[in-house]
């Protein structure tokens, strides 16, 4: 039987193809360079002698479908791939969109474009902000999220403050991501007695509050803490895509055993945005990610504080959690971060009505009112509201 030649292939390709946003630093012939680099090192990372001719040539190579200057020293650049180098799980799309670039510098990633029927490969969020609404029975206010801190409360005293925070009629309350199971504050312990706390409040204020305490931990255990935390009486989780993986969260947002709404936390994703040419542009990293991989909530670090990051970076995060994507539903962006009354108009006029503030530790500056700040921080927001 005769060998088959080496330039032959079996690879076929539909012809469909998906395509990445890049900015590219340097000179404009540094980024023709670059850019044509990233059509071999993000599909076959391979020597150009070593790529047959046909279909993998042909097909299988990144094409650069547009490049333009922005300056001087910044360039646009469009790269379209195959949708065959897709198979659904958000490590492959990492992988292949910004994979071997990452370990390069001066090149970010700004944005992608996905056809439907792929996105429709990807898990997606179970709820979306619509559905969340539907959950907290809150159909046009932003809602409001309280956080479980400082690291070192016992189970105890972290259950008094979810108590207080649900007295004052918060939509959320959310352990913070520091939290784990620690000596002095033992995961099963903390989340029975703030499910409990949480639930008793709003037994008494007649209002929905959803308990999401932070489950970030190694597989299998992250979905064991998933299924305690729901048969404790949890209402959502909050999970570090940064610390466990997107597709670990995809998976939670999947699980049919655990039907809960998804909060997205950016710890450890900092140094994917932090440098401002390279990494993953805000609007990837912190909407369009964790949407794709199952968020309902996507918290990340709002402007005007000491992070890298600017108003417009979240007017485009906020673009990412709400913008059409085939069958994937819209999330919540956040208002987060030392987040005071006194913003409150400011991210109503950036954000609009779908957002979620999460409350900063100013709420709670005097402890024995705390309630009733959260229903002054209610009132505040529900002021901003344009009328019906």
């Amino acid at each position: 039987m005769p060998q088959r030649s080496t330039q032959e292939s079996d690879v076929r390709f539909s012809g469909q193809r998906f395509s990445v946003e890049y900015h590219i630093h340097g000179s404009a012939a540094e980024a023709h360079e670059r850019a044509d680099l990233l059509c071999i090192e993000q599909t076959v990372e391979a020597a150009d002698h070593v790529i047959p001719s046909g279909a993998i040539r042909d097909q299988l190579l990144g094409r650069v479908i547009e490049l333009e200057s922005l300056s001087p020293a910044l360039h646009r650049a469009v790269i379209s791939f195959p949708t065959e180098l897709l198979d659904g799980s958000v490590s492959t799309l990492l992988h292949m969109t910004f994979g071997m670039a990452s370990l390069r510098g001066q090149v970010r990633a700004t944005d992608l474009s996905l056809p439907d029927d792929m996105v429709a490969h990807m898990v997606g969020p179970r709820f979306g902000s619509q559905g969340l609404r539907d959950l907290l029975h809150v159909p046009r206010r932003p809602l409001i999220c309280a956080v479980l801190k400082p690291l070192g409360l016992s189970p105890r005293q972290l259950a008094a403050l979810a108590h207080q925070f649900a007295l004052g009629e918060v939509d959320l309350i959310k352990d913070d991501q520091s939290l784990g199971d620690h000596p002095f504050c033992r995961f099963e312990e903390r989340i029975a007695r703030c499910a409990e706390a949480i639930g008793e409040a709003s037994h008494r204020t007649g209002k929905t509050c959803l308990y999401a305490p932070h489950i970030s931990s190694p597989w299998p255990m992250l979905m064991e803490r998933a299924g305690l935390a729901q048969k404790a009486g949890a209402g959502a989780l909050l999970v570090c895509p940064g610390l466990v993986g997107f597709d670990a969260m995809a998976s939670l947002a999947s699980l049919p055993s655990v039907s809960l709404p998804l909060i997205s936390h950016p710890d450890f994703l900092g140094s994917h945005y932090v440098s401002p040419d390279s990494g993953l542009a805000p609007s990837v990293i912190f909407g369009l990610l964790p949407r794709l991989a199952g968020a309902d909530i996507s918290i990340y670090p709002t402007f005007g504080l000491t992070y890298p990051i600017s108003q417009a970076d979240c007017r485009q995060i906020a673009a990412s959690c709400r913008r059409s994507l085939g069958l994937c539903l819209p999330i919540f962006p956040t208002a987060a971060g030392r987040m005071t009354s006194s913003r409150i108009h400011e991210m109503a006029m950036l954000y609009g009505q779908d957002l979620v503030y999460v409350l900063g530790s100013e709420v709670r500056r005097e402890p024995q009112e705390t309630h009733t700040a959260c229903l002054e921080f209610l009132r505040l927001v529900e002021k901003e509201m344009p009328s019906p």
